[in-house]
C-alpha cells in the first residue's frame, strides 16, 4: 500500500510537471513577448553613462531627498556634479554622486551614494524642477 502512494504521487508530480511545461510556459512566454509590457516614450536606456538636462535634475533631485532624510546634526556636502548617470529609459535614471558627511562630533566622511530615481510625469518634461513629480525609488552607499 505504501508503494502504491509513491508511485500515485510521483506519476501525479510527472503529470503536473508535464501540464507546466506544455502549457503555461509557452503561454507565459507569449506574454512576456508581446506589447502588454512595453512602455513608450521618447527617452531610451542608454548603458553608458550620461549627462543631460535631465540627469542633472535627477543628481538635484536625489541631493534633496538624501537633505531631507539625514538626521538633525548631519553636515551634508554634495559634489558639484554626479560622478556617473545612467538612464534606464522611461525618465529612471540611476545616479552615482559623493557627499561628504560630518558629524559635530566625528570627522567628515566622503560617502559614494547610488540613487535611483524616476520622472513621474513621462514626456511632459516641463515639470522636472519640481520635486513633487519625481520618486526616489532607492539610495545606497549612505551607511557603513
Amino acid at each position: 500500500m505504501n508503494k502504491k502512494k509513491i508511485i500515485i504521487f510521483a506519476v501525479c508530480l510527472a503529470a503536473l510537471l508535464a501540464i507546466q511545461i506544455k502549457f503555461f510556459l509557452p503561454f507565459m512566454y507569449d506574454i512576456a513577448a508581446s506589447d502588454l509590457f512595453l512602455v513608450e516614450s521618447k527617452d531610451v536606456a542608454n548603458p553608458m553613462a550620461i549627462s543631460t538636462d535631465m540627469t542633472a535634475m535627477a543628481f538635484s533631485h536625489c541631493n534633496t531627498h538624501i537633505k531631507k532624510n539625514a538626521e538633525e546634526d548631519q553636515n551634508l556636502a554634495f559634489a558639484a556634479q554626479p560622478t556617473n548617470a545612467w538612464s534606464l529609459g522611461n525618465y529612471e535614471y540611476i545616479v552615482n554622486a559623493d557627499v561628504e558627511i560630518s558629524d559635530k562630533d566625528s570627522p567628515a566622511v566622503l560617502r559614494h551614494y547610488a540613487c535611483r530615481i524616476q520622472y513621474e510625469k513621462g514626456d511632459d518634461t516641463s515639470g522636472a524642477a519640481d520635486f513633487e513629480n519625481w520618486s526616489v525609488e532607492g539610495v545606497g552607499g549612505l551607511t557603513d
